[in-house]
């Protein structure tokens, strides 16, 4: 089943990257009680990933802010070193965007975003999409119909959604 609004987000572990190696993170520890921004993308380094969906969110970090967002949160099905490393060529983190890595597709299969496309070489990814969640829930969800754009999931759309 596709997560839609209103519905709860489920639980799940992800990691990211910390100076002593990768670390859990309870995503549930990141979005009780607050306003968060998710987005969710195929890859790190990939081409619309890198040139448009995560530009759009750390050009827009303020006006998020603005608007009561207390954190922009990006998630793909990647390892915890693969987003460090792209963490480190966007300027991501120092934007003020954290990447979380759901390195197994769990998250990703549970809110039902996954996808495969093996003639490109991606396998158990995840589709491209924008959600607001408040205090856990869904507020608003924009997805991608095809995971090479980024139209509706990026920062200005889910911005204007607002």
């Amino acid at each position: 089943m596709t997560i839609t609004t209103g519905d709860t987000l489920p639980e799940a572990t992800l990691l990211r990257s910390g100076s002593d190696g990768p670390q859990e993170v309870a995503l549930s520890s990141l979005t009780k009680g607050r306003k968060v921004v998710i987005f969710a993308l195929p890859g790190a380094f990939s081409g619309t990933c890198s040139t448009a969906h995560m530009p759009s969110f750390i050009r827009n970090r303020d006006a998020f802010a603005a608007k009561g967002v207390d954190e922009i949160i990006c998630i793909a099905v990647n390892d915890p070193f693969v987003l460090s490393a792209w963490d480190e060529a966007t300027g991501a983190g120092k934007a003020g965007v954290t990447l979380l890595a759901d390195a197994g597709a769990e998250f990703t299969r549970a809110v039902g975003m996954d996808f495969s496309a093996p003639a490109v070489g991606l396998i158990s990814r995840s589709k491209r999409y924008a959600m607001l969640v408040e205090d856990g829930k869904v507020a608003i969800l924009q997805a991608e119909e095809n995971p090479g754009v980024c139209d509706v999931s990026g920062g200005e759309a889910l911005l204007a959604s607002m």
